[in-house]
């Protein structure tokens, strides 16, 4: 699929026919009047689960805030759009990440690890800033589980991406989280399992409750035959810009008795 969008004003190249179809989608709807509150997800410690099973792994998130997907820029949702529900959980040694996404057209044409993911097809991407620091880390995880990773030290970072056109020099080569994907295709989902290391999470040996993050999820749904691909966010985004870290929601740790405030 040729189609490129913008990366939420990175600075990336943009295919010309992709660009004035993004723009003609975002015109088309009226900016909404009233405000939404960014979201509020309690992650709550997870007991032990197999992350090979999807039935284990979907049961252990029970009890965590599902966060639904938004087009908060637009006054209604594109036609196209398709929900999305994240949730978070944790335990002492990383933090967990749960999605599951509508998609009626799942593909991909990323190869390897590090590509331009959002280029290349469906992608799930996790914003996640320790409160209180200016970096944060962006994490994008495709349908056949390629990954790209991206730590942005401040927000001048990001305004230098853009002005350079390339994010390259924030790229992480090491491994810094794992993930699973399920495909289902007879049904239009897939899910993807994201494990988060302490270490890479807040630069602790092992996390504990009342720990909190600004954090953002968003997703790239390409649907062949169509020039660009349907975006959407847990933010409620005045803009189509992902980093618009204003908007983001808080993520709280919580023990697994307690509930949410």
């Amino acid at each position: 699929m040729k189609a490129r969008e913008q990366h939420y004003r990175v600075g990336r190249s943009v295919a010309a026919g992709s660009q004035a179809a993004i723009k003609k989608s975002v015109a088309a709807g009226t900016k909404r009047i009233v405000p939404a509150e960014p979201p509020l997800a309690i992650a709550p410690g997870l007991r032990a689960f197999n992350p090979g099973d999807l039935a284990d792994v979907r049961q252990a998130f029970a009890a965590a805030t599902p966060v639904p997907s938004q087009q908060g820029w637009l006054a209604k949702p594109e036609p196209d759009f398709a929900p999305m529900t994240v949730r978070s959980g944790w335990q002492a040694k990383g933090l967990f990440v749960f999605v599951e996404l509508t998609d009626a057209d799942i593909s991909t044409r990323a190869t390897a690890h590090h590509q331009r993911l959002w280029e290349l097809g469906d992608v799930f991407e996790i914003f996640l800033g320790l409160a209180g620091q200016e970096s944060y880390l962006e994490l994008q995880v495709a349908p056949n589980n390629r990954r790209l990773q991206l730590r942005y030290p401040n927000p001048e970072a990001v305004a230098r991406a853009r002005k350079l056109g390339s994010a390259e020099e924030f790229v992480v080569r090491g491994k810094t989280f794992r993930s699973r994907v399920w495909l289902r295709a007879k049904v239009a989902k897939w899910f993807v399992l994201a494990q988060i290391p302490a270490r890479a999470a807040c630069g602790q040996a092992r996390l504990r409750p009342g720990l909190e993050w600004r954090f953002s999820f968003s997703r790239y749904d390409y649907t062949r035959g169509r020039m660009a691909p349907v975006i959407s966010s847990t933010s409620p985004h005045a803009k189509a810009d992902f980093h618009r870290q204003q908007e983001w929601g808080v993520l709280r740790l919580v023990s697994a008795t307690q509930t949410a405030d």
